[in-house]
């Protein structure tokens, strides 16, 4: 009896697919079309890693394109993640995001990573070695190691990449790439960024004392493959950005939206030197105290770029802590410099300048009264759908189908880059075996090899190790 019933239901199973076959339609499932496609006909299911704060930010956005399945959450913290717990119902929460990978991963297509920067790459990686589309929020890693990996691992995995810097899909981005591949400023020598950032706490060191960890709080998990620490209250949520241990400063959290708009405008590669300056606000102005375990208060930095067929060298200047470059000359004194929210960036070219705020937003060119009078076709697509929903779609899509702003073949670059700067910081007060400071000088990247050619002390930057139990996957 039992038999019979399977074979009747077979037989209706035949019946079915034979019919869907003679109309040339048919709805594969997502499993049999191998790991990482993902079915034309299909919706979205995306898990996030990090759930809390910027996470669940993510999240609304990829869940209002209305293309979106949220069928996993991870967060270390149960408070950060508990309004996503509430709007996700059915979705499925976990601690450890390893753990939601092995035993979900089937249901899975797509992972969105939102968590302090010692863990985006660990995170990522795992995710992409399983054929997940991977969005990862700014900086896209904590080391130029980790970069350079994610970089390779796009292509080697074919995967949909795309970094959170929102800014390289605006108007304003390609707006201005318009304007300098039409040569309305001639060729780039000199770009001047600079951020009002940090706005938390930075150049104190590590808190002299300790806390217990709220129940809520899975520190060993918050720490990820960071050498372990007993915990502080200072750290969390928000302040973590301040310390080497878990986060990239000044520089790595706003310099994905600050740097962007003008490496993607002149086409920027990795740098070949670097070198800078700190300003310790706190102590003795410039002969700052030495945090080896904080990031400064304030620095300059200073990075040059070879010139691309037959282009001069461009360099690049940021500053961060409040400080700012000269106010051009061609910018009216009521003129607002940069944008309204304390950053900024201008190119100067060899027959004009371009400026615009964070994000690429008010691009403009000086003096401002220009803006109007020069008239330079569209010549880019502009992503009215938006940073998020153009991941969604190239994620839908398949791997190599849609264009992207910020995939991570270019961000990769980019983010390598940001971090190089915070290599210079970091070798600032760096000894050599003579008890001198030579990295306050300016340092030779090799960048093929990922090496500081002139001094090797620096180098110890390049990669981080990680700690016990922690490893990025081959």
């Amino acid at each position: 009896m039992k038999e019979k019933k399977l074979n009747q239901h077979s037989r209706r199973e035949f019946l079915r697919d034979a019919s869907l076959a003679a109309t040339g339609f048919f709805i594969v499932p997502r499993h049999v079309l191998g790991r990482g496609f993902v079915a034309p006909s299909d919706r979205l299911a995306v898990a996030a890693i990090g759930a809390g704060g910027k996470g669940g930010d993510d999240l609304k956005n990829f869940y209002g394109s209305g293309k979106v399945d949220v069928v996993a959450l991870c967060d270390v913290d149960d408070r950060q993640a508990a309004n996503s717990i509430k709007k996700y119902d059915k979705a499925k929460y976990f601690k450890d995001f390893r753990e939601m990978l092995s035993t979900m991963h089937k249901s899975i297509d797509a992972v969105s990573v939102s968590t302090p920067d010692n863990t985006h790459a660990i995170a990522a990686l795992t995710a992409m070695s399983m054929g997940k589309h991977v969005y990862v929020q700014k900086p896209m890693t904590h080391d130029i190691y980790e970069a350079r990996t994610l970089t390779e691992a796009a292509r080697r995995y074919k995967v949909v990449t795309q970094m959170g810097n929102q800014g390289s899909s605006s108007d304003g981005v390609r707006q201005m790439q318009e304007w300098y591949n039409a040569g309305v400023i001639g060729d780039a020598v000199a770009i001047h960024v600079w951020t009002n950032r940090p706005v938390w706490p930075q150049g104190f060191g590590r808190p002299k004392s300790t806390d217990a960890p709220p129940a809520e709080l899975n520190w060993d998990l918050w720490l990820g493959p960071a050498k372990f620490e007993e915990y502080h209250k200072e750290y969390v949520p928000f302040n973590w950005r301040g310390f080497w241990a878990f986060g990239t400063g000044a520089l790595g959290d706003m310099g994905c939206h600050l740097i962007d708009p003008a490496f993607k405008t002149v086409g920027l590669g990795y740098p070949s030197e670097v070198e800078c300056s700190i300003v310790d606000i706190y102590e003795q102005m410039w002969n700052p105290s030495y945090y080896p375990e904080s990031c400064p208060p304030a620095s300059s930095i200073k990075m040059k770029f070879p010139g691309k067929n037959g282009r001069p060298d461009v360099d690049l200047y940021w500053m961060d802590g409040g400080l700012r470059p000269e106010r051009p000359a061609e910018l009216g004194p009521d003129e607002m410099m940069g944008g309204d929210d304390g950053g900024g960036a201008i190119i100067t070219g060899t027959k004009g300048k371009i400026m615009c705020g964070t994000y690429g937003s008010k691009a403009t060119l000086l003096p401002t009264s220009r803006t109007k009078e020069v008239n330079v076709p569209k010549t880019l697509a502009r992503v009215p759908e938006g940073h998020y929903v153009q991941w969604v779609n190239a994620c839908i899509a398949g791997y190599g189908k849609n264009t992207l702003s910020s995939p991570f073949e270019y961000a990769g670059p980019l983010t390598e880059t940001i971090l190089m700067g915070n290599l210079a910081l970091r070798s600032w007060n760096v000894k050599d075996g003579k008890n001198n400071f030579p990295g306050r000088k300016k340092l030779l990247w090799d960048a093929q090899n990922m090496k500081i050619t002139n001094f090797d002390e620096a180098n110890q930057f390049v990669k981080r190790e990680y700690r016990e139990g922690w490893k990025l996957p081959v």
